[in-house]
């Protein structure tokens, strides 16, 4: 109630990426005190909902989705506030500022957040350097840690697969899974990469890459039927452990450029692609669902639909930074009601 009723209407008077950046800064400085992480661990109150896969323990099905910590500043803060994995980046091989602004917009209406960030990062080197030091300072999370990797804007399409790999090779010896994220709205010509020969190129060199790390795909909300059917045959018949559905929703920004819409609007497309993944795949793969799930019902609806671990992003926006908590309590609370 504090945050909805005091800090969510005063970030609300800015700018979205001003205020994305200002809890952000704050972010970073909280995950610099392990005591204070630790603390808030303790009030936030996760309970255990283990979760086995990937050749991994989770302890709670909850995850932080790609883009909201572009450049690994602040992984212990994000277990603090209940996490049971993160998703960093999406990182590319070079650094590069991303869209011209204004690039991120509210829909309070709706629920929504609209964004046409373009890849803004530090680059793989530096994310690869901060998650170092933060190992060797005691920093890294007791939870397992995905990174998202991408393409530079400017790399000719015939050297796609070279900016996986660079950017995979870079940042696995941080990492416990990587993702491949060919779903994204925000970079030209990204989305192309969604058919089976690309997606078996990319998953097979950033398997290479990887050193053995396991590999998942993030699939766009438009790819579906036969389409979405071929793109998980080609990711799972390269040696991906699963998909990631979905990333954001194609739309046009209020700027008038082309964006990606999350939130609430993608909960039952989310929710269907899932579904439609796992009976595609059957249950030796990994699936995660992302999108539209903001409390304990939409969390257990995406569980039920098939997936094995859900993503939240925008819904912090609207619910606060205790919301993963929130969702383990109820999940677990469920799981003993049902037993």
């Amino acid at each position: 109630m504090l945050y909805t009723s005091f800090v969510r209407p005063l970030l609300f008077q800015f700018d979205a990426e001003f205020a994305h950046t200002a809890v952000m800064a704050g972010t970073k400085l909280l995950a610099r005190v392990p005591v204070a992480c630790n603390l808030l661990h303790a009030f936030a109150r996760p309970r255990p909902c283990p979760v086995t896969t990937l050749g991994l323990t989770f302890p709670n099905p909850v995850g932080l989705a790609g883009g909201m910590d572009k450049n690994a500043e602040a992984p212990l803060a994000w277990w603090a506030f209940g996490f049971g994995f993160l998703e960093l980046g999406t990182v590319t091989p070079k650094g590069q500022p991303g869209n011209a602004k204004p690039r991120m917009f509210r829909e309070p209406a709706t629920g929504a957040l609209v964004n046409r960030m373009g890849f803004n990062n530090h680059g793989a080197e530096a994310m690869a350097n901060a998650l170092e030091q933060q190992a060797r300072r005691g920093l890294r999370p007791p939870i397992p840690i995905a990174i998202s990797v991408g393409k530079n804007k400017d790399t000719p399409v015939e050297q796609t697969a070279d900016d996986y790999a660079a950017a995979a090779a870079m940042v696995a010896p941080h990492a416990d899974v990587l993702t491949v994220n060919v779903s994204s709205p925000n970079t030209p010509g990204l989305r192309k990469l969604q058919t089976p020969e690309w997606l078996s190129k990319l998953v097979t060199a950033v398997r290479a890459a990887g050193g053995g790390k396991p590999v998942l795909v993030k699939v766009a909300p438009e790819l579906a039927g036969a389409d979405l059917d071929a793109a998980a045959d080609a990711v799972m018949a390269a040696g991906a452990g699963g998909l990631i559905a979905t990333n954001t929703l194609g739309c046009v920004a209020p700027n008038g450029e082309p964006a990606g819409r999350s939130g609430l609007p993608l909960r039952e497309i989310a929710r269907e692609r899932v579904s439609a993944i796992r009976k595609r795949v059957g249950d030796a793969a990994t699936v995660i669902g992302c999108g539209g799930i903001d409390d304990v019902s939409s969390a257990r609806a995406m569980l039920d639909a098939g997936a094995n671990l859900i993503q939240l992003y925008t819904a912090l926006v609207y619910e606060g930074p205790f919301l993963p908590a929130r969702i383990t309590r109820g999940l677990a609370s469920k799981q003993v009601g049902s037993a």
